[in-house]
């Protein structure tokens, strides 16, 4: 039985069918999103959706969907699906299928009458084309099958609107046409492995809504033009292959190219392997740079999700070569911004104050996982230069107290990761003195006195990362462990923020915490308490001030709820290391068992992966981006972890 396969009953339930999502992605940052009945709910959703550079380091949507009829005697069987305005579905295509599998590529199979016909979609690795396979598995009398594509042809974050600007031509292409209905767009070819007959009808279908952005109370109705079809009888056994991409290509090529991308895929029959495909669904490479992507359908390469992701979506996957290229990007990139101050045009946050602190980090994950030995050969250079370029006051918005601590300014910009805003303000105005800012301060000096050790070049620059590693932890424990067993937020002069927050759970997750085993238990204890749930910890305790643990509603309001209850899947990744730090190989079953409540979600919202933040109460349902990049990563960097204390 597949691991992750749902029957008839629950495929036609739309009330459970339209909250499950799937997703597939290339390396190009193109990808394939819908519900698994194929009907779209949000905007983001599509067939065909690429990054077009020309046009802004955005995503386009092109081919919204494809609507498949089958025909006998002359009688059309529609199996597409749409939401109209008012709530009205049509087609019910849904209706006609029997089966949905996501093992290897997502799998609908659909009955109608005596016909029998199976759908398998796949996206090229190498380049942006969406290619799907339909096979009539059995038939009693000759079929003939219509393919009708809804084009969109706009900006992801966008809606399509009925008008005359709409170029209507098309161009013969080898097996099928294309269509460039604006100028600026690339063509989008249409192609079939066989030669079909394709009918012009141009028409727009109005008044087509997304129910997932109606709820989000941001705008949800376009219109979706249908310049025609495609007609192409089949044969019970045969196979068709309908390809979308912005090249054109040869048919004939098409089966070799999807049996070829087929066996590159890692079937998902495990939780690991899931998460596996899930995180690398995140690479993007452009030429001799490799980036990840912070998540899907909406995201961008980010600098802070860049290093703290990095760890656990590749080597906790054993893709080594691939932290290799990614660090390096990052890297050199950041040191650009070392010397110049100038942002990066891909890179979005480079210039935020805890940047230097998480590539640190996400270096020291790189000597636990390989060795420090290799790490020390490949990466001394760049955590000295890191390391000293904080000391002397490089970075605009992270200072070196003479308590040894760092200090950065949020009043008026966010410095860290909760970083949700109003009318251009904080929400969580996070500044002076950041819990978790010197914890991963405190770390990064002892990983690189650990890390120099016994190299004489770096002597000097490791007694003065001592002097000060020593100086920061006396401080931290005095500034921040406040006499109820915690950890103070945020410290601003005399202001000591009391709020129970998961920022603390980093702090004594690092492998080098300024706390004491006992002390570290103690936070442990209260983030036990208060923070936990089966789906990471919350961002905020239901005792403090201004909980909120949904993420509902009209756009500020979950704005104010987005740090103030919701909780976040990548924290229980220190959480976990905090857990086995404190209690040793006697938490491994216990964070083991935690960590069900992660697989549980392989079949819930988008399959196989992590949503972005789930509501701090039961029933700790998921909403923002579908796949998030350091929720994969850090619940794989546990899986990996457990795995070999208790191999």
């Amino acid at each position: 039985m597949s691991y992750l396969k749902f029957d008839k009953n629950l495929m036609i339930n739309l009330e459970q069918s339209l909250t499950k999502e799937m997703l597939r992605t290339n390396q190009a940052g193109a990808y394939h999103c819908s519900t698994i009945v194929g009907c779209n709910t949000r905007k983001h959703h599509g067939l065909l959706v690429i990054p077009i550079p020309e046009l802004g380091n955005k995503s386009y949507v092109l081919l919204s969907s494809l609507d498949e009829t089958v025909i006998q005697h002359g009688a059309p069987f529609n199996l597409g699906i749409h939401r109209y305005k008012g709530g009205v579905y049509s087609p019910n295509g849904h209706k006609y299928i029997r089966e949905y599998d996501c093992e290897t590529v997502p799998r609908t199979t659909y009955r109608v009458g005596g016909v029998i016909l199976t759908k398998e979609m796949i996206f090229s690795s190498q380049e942006n084309r969406i290619m799907v396979r339909y096979t009539l598995v059995d038939a009693h009398s000759a079929t003939t099958l219509r393919f009708r594509p809804f084009l969109a042809f706009r900006e992801a974050n966008e809606l399509a609107i009925q008008n005359t600007s709409l170029n209507p031509d098309y161009i013969e292409a080898n097996n099928g046409v294309g269509f460039c209905p604006y100028k600026g767009f690339p063509t989008l070819y249409m192609q079939l492995s066989r030669k079909p007959t394709w009918v012009s009808e141009p028409n727009w279908y109005n008044n087509i809504e997304y129910s997932k952005d109606r709820d989000r109370g941001i705008p949800y109705i376009e219109d979706l033009w249908v310049p025609g079809y495609f007609e192409i009888p089949i044969k019970k056994g045969e196979s068709i292959i309908f390809s979308a991409g912005i090249s054109e290509i040869s048919p004939r090529s098409l089966s070799k190219m999807y049996e070829t991308e087929l066996t590159s895929r890692t079937r998902r029959t495990s939780f690991y392997n899931c998460l596996k495909n899930s995180a690398k669904q995140f690479y993007i490479k452009d030429n001799d740079k490799e980036f990840i992507m912070s998540s899907y359908p909406w995201g961008s390469v980010r600098a802070r999700d860049t290093f703290l992701a990095l760890p656990g979506s590749t080597l906790s996957i054993d893709h080594t070569e691939d932290f290799h290229q990614i660090m390096d990007t990052a890297i050199k990139a950041y040191e650009h911004y070392m010397e110049t101050e100038e942002l990066d045009p891909r890179i979005h946050g480079i210039d935020l104050p805890d940047i230097p602190l998480w590539a640190l980090w996400a270096i020291q994950q790189y000597g636990r996982s390989q060795g420090f030995d290799k790490a020390r050969k490949r990466y001394m250079p760049v955590v000295s230069k890191l390391l000293n370029w904080i000391l002397a006051g490089g970075h605009p918005n992270l200072q070196v107290e003479t308590s040894g601590l760092v200090s950065t300014t949020g009043t008026s910009t966010p410095a860290s990761w909760m970083n949700s805003t109003q009318a251009g303000w904080p929400l969580v105005p996070r500044t002076g003195l950041l819990v978790e800012f010197n914890a991963l301060w405190y770390n990064g000096l002892m990983f690189g006195c650990n890390l120099s050790e016994g190299i004489p070049e770096y002597e000097k620059h490791r007694e003065s990362w001592l002097t000060v590693a020593n100086q920061a932890k006396t401080a931290f424990i005095t500034t921040f462990l406040n006499d109820y067993g915690y950890l103070y937020d945020y410290v601003n002069g005399k202001y000591s923020d009391p709020a129970v927050r998961p920022n603390m759970a980093i702090a004594i997750g690092l492998d080098y915490s300024p706390l004491e085993r006992r002390q570290r238990k103690s936070v442990l204890d209260i983030v036990t308490r208060e923070l936990l749930t089966p789906k990471g910890l919350r961002t905020l305790s239901p005792k403090s001030y201004g909980y909120m643990p949904f993420y509902i509603g009209q756009p500020d309001v979950r704005e104010r709820a987005y740090h103030n209850g919701p909780a976040r899947p990548w924290l229980f990744g220190f959480y976990a290391d905090a857990y086995i730090k404190v209690f040793g190989m006697s938490g491994v079953s216990y964070i083991d068992r935690m960590l069900i409540g992660f697989e549980d979600e392989m079949s819930q919202n988008c399959i196989a992966s992590i949503s972005q933040l789930y509501d701090g109460n039961p029933p700790f349902s998921g909403h923002g981006s579908i796949s998030h990049a350091t929720n994969v990563a850090e619940v794989l960097r546990t899986l990996r972890n457990l795995k070999r204390l208790n191999p």
